[in-house]
């Protein structure tokens, strides 16, 4: 968990109680950052915080993209409020404890192939660790469940998956410019996962196994656009090895430590609990109005929501036509839901994968003793029954016995309305790079608008970067990536599957 003990870019010192205190005795799960009382000073500080109303910038949304937009414009000297609907910062990735046991609610695997968040891992010098990754693997027949040792059952993926991304090294020759090669991605953009599937004509036996992925990330399938996977792939390194491996590698003190220090190091003016209703621009200054009435006034205003949530804000002028396309299409994976059974049995290292009719389409213990995590999109799978969860755990392994389980609903969050950006066909051609313009004097960020790694930290940092008109790190070649001093344990990334990111 995230403590007052985090790093600054500068130095290796623990962060001042002063900050800690400026951050709004910031909380994460339920645990404070800052306690005791403040000294004079600081309250003074404090009362002086609480009077202003207006600043330089205003950032709304204390996620990865919105604190590092913070931290960028404070670096220019500027005064930045940033409001956070949530009592914690982190937006799509938190830090939590389930039966004593840490676990991420959201986003949780970094990679040195990502190379925005693998730069502020190294900026905060945050240690790295590997999940031991597992020692069976469960793959769906067209008779049931076959097992299998890892090598053997991702190197049958490997041979299955490369064909799907044909022709992804010519229409995505520069993944973190998308639309180099417009002429080729504007005609594949209407296909689908489904399309695709389609298109391979796969025998019943393959198709089953792939879309456990496609399922996952499609929502099902037929919902699911193709190029974004694609573009995944190319970033990747065009092969299946960097593609499934890219969920190896953990923040040891979880995602929580990577957003207290982002935080400590720009030291805005922070205000959690803060809801915005309204955003106006008008006469060179943009008004943002909170659901209690607080108002604020800046000259700019960045929105570092997702793109789902626009449409619970009232904008004037109102948003152009893309971005209400957008949000009101959806830009995520619908129905995602993330759940952590604690399995009395089985209690190996195994992860298992089912095709897209099962309640749960991928489900795994990654490390010894730890509860095992989860994917369903199946809006019929009752979360809330105790007997319901254990059966759709069985469909898979029928020797499973559940004793608890926790589950995170992003689509049922009214500050997310939806799972890890996933776009839909056609998406990226007709909306991308408009809903990523400004609105006069307001701009938009997140991992929605990424043009690399949409859907996982990495895209949120490249995203603040970028609309904080900051130098974005220049992607290394995808097959030699810079580990920036951080010492990186030692895998074999064939055993490792890909998961969903944020």
């Amino acid at each position: 968990m995230f403590t007052d003990r985090g790093t600054k870019a500068t130095s290796r010192s623990a962060i001042s109680r002063r900050a800690a205190l400026r951050s709004g005795g910031l909380a994460l799960a339920g645990t404070a950052l800052a306690t005791g009382l403040p000294s004079l000073a600081e309250a003074a500080e404090s009362a002086d915080l609480t009077a202003r109303t207006s600043y330089d910038s205003i950032v709304v949304g204390a996620g990865l993209a919105g604190l590092v937009a913070a931290r960028e414009l404070r670096a220019k000297g500027r005064r930045v409020l940033l409001l956070e609907a949530r009592n914690r910062i982190g937006g799509r990735t938190w830090t939590d404890r389930f039966n004593d046991y840490e676990i991420e609610r959201g986003g949780a695997w970094v990679d040195p192939l990502q190379p925005h968040v693998w730069r502020e891992i190294s900026r905060y010098q945050l240690n790295v660790v590997a999940d031991a990754g597992p020692e069976r693997v469960l793959m769906p027949t067209t008779t049931g469940f076959a097992e299998s040792d890892p090598i053997t059952a991702y190197t049958r993926q490997g041979e299955l998956f490369t064909p799907f991304f044909d022709g992804a090294r010519e229409y995505f020759p520069r993944p973190y410019a998308p639309f180099t090669r417009e002429d080729l991605i504007t005609p594949l953009d209407g296909f689908s996962l489904r399309d695709r599937l389609n298109q391979l004509a796969y025998a019943p036996e393959d198709e089953i196994r792939m879309t456990s992925t496609t399922g996952l990330y499609g929502a099902p399938t037929a919902r699911g656009s193709l190029l974004q996977l694609a573009q995944w792939w190319a970033l990747a390194g065009w092969n299946y090895t960097g593609f499934s491996g890219i969920n190896t590698y953990r923040m040891e003190r979880g995602t929580a430590a990577l957003a207290g220090a982002i935080l400590a190091d720009g030291r805005p003016d922070l205000k959690l609990n803060s809801p915005v209703a309204s955003v106006t621009e008008a006469n060179g200054r943009v008004t943002v109005v909170t659901r209690s009435g607080l108002s604020y006034c800046a000259p700019e205003v960045v929105m570092a929501v997702p793109v789902n949530v626009w449409k619970r804000i009232t904008f004037s002028p109102g948003l152009p036509q893309a971005h209400r396309t957008a949000t009101q299409q959806g830009y995520g994976v619908p129905r995602q839901k993330k759940v952590w059974l604690d399995l009395a049995t089985p209690t190996d290292r195994f992860l298992a994968e089912a095709p897209e009719d099962h309640p749960f389409v991928i489900m795994g213990r990654m490390n010894d003793n730890a509860p095992v995590v989860a994917f369903t999109v199946d809006p019929t799978l009752n979360l809330a029954s105790h007997a319901a969860v254990e059966a759709a755990v069985r469909r898979i392994v029928p020797s499973a016995t559940l004793r608890s389980y926790t589950v995170c609903d992003w689509q049922a969050d009214e500050f997310s309305l939806g799972g890890p950006t996933y776009r839909s066909p056609g998406q990226l051609t007709a909306l991308h790079r408009a809903i990523a313009q400004p609105l006069g004097r307001i701009k938009f960020c997140g991992d929605d608008l990424a043009l690399g790694w949409t859907g996982y930290m990495d895209g949120a940092i490249e995203s603040g970067l970028r609309v904080a008109g900051s130098p974005t790190l220049a992607p290394l070649p995808a097959a030699a990536p810079a580990t920036h001093g951080i010492a990186v344990p030692r895998v074999d990334r064939r055993v490792y599957r890909s998961m969903i990111g944020l």
